[in-house]
């Protein structure tokens, strides 16, 4: 009876064992599922944060000015470039009194004037540039 009596105890042993390894593992989870859970709510929460970073901010704009301002960052086609070019305006230049023609961008175009009209507009551009020497000298001066 005694060699039952351990062999009866060793098994109430093995199964308390087991019982406080089966609770523990149900412990550790039952925290896993809430940190898991906790998680997944911080997870989304950041995944929020970065749709609401990419949404634009204030009123949205009319989608013409929209389309307008896709346009502008690609590259200019050829017709757009042409149309650009063909524009040709008529611009005071300050330092030499003159009036230049000035096609798209910047690039300058003389003007196809008579003979009278080219004295006169050299005069007019030689008093010009006098006047302006005569000022950049008076600043020079006066400091």
């Amino acid at each position: 009876m005694g060699s039952t009596k351990r062999s009866r105890t060793e098994d109430e042993e093995r199964k308390r064992k087991k019982k406080k390894k089966h609770e523990k593992k149900k412990k550790s989870k039952k925290k896993r599922s809430r940190s898991s859970s906790s998680d997944r709510q911080e997870r989304k929460k950041k995944k929020d944060k970065k749709k609401n970073r990419d949404e634009p901010v204030g009123p949205l704009p009319p989608a013409e000015l929209a389309l307008e301002v896709k346009k502008s960052f690609a590259p200019m086609t050829k017709e757009d470039w042409e149309k650009k070019q063909s524009v040709v305006r008529k611009v005071y230049d300050e330092q030499s009194g003159r009036y230049r023609l000035v096609k798209g961008d910047g690039e300058i175009i003389e003007e196809i004037v008579s003979k009278d009209r080219h004295k006169e507009i050299n005069k007019q551009a030689t008093q010009g540039d006098g006047e302006y020497f005569q000022s950049v000298i008076s600043k020079g001066a006066n400091k």
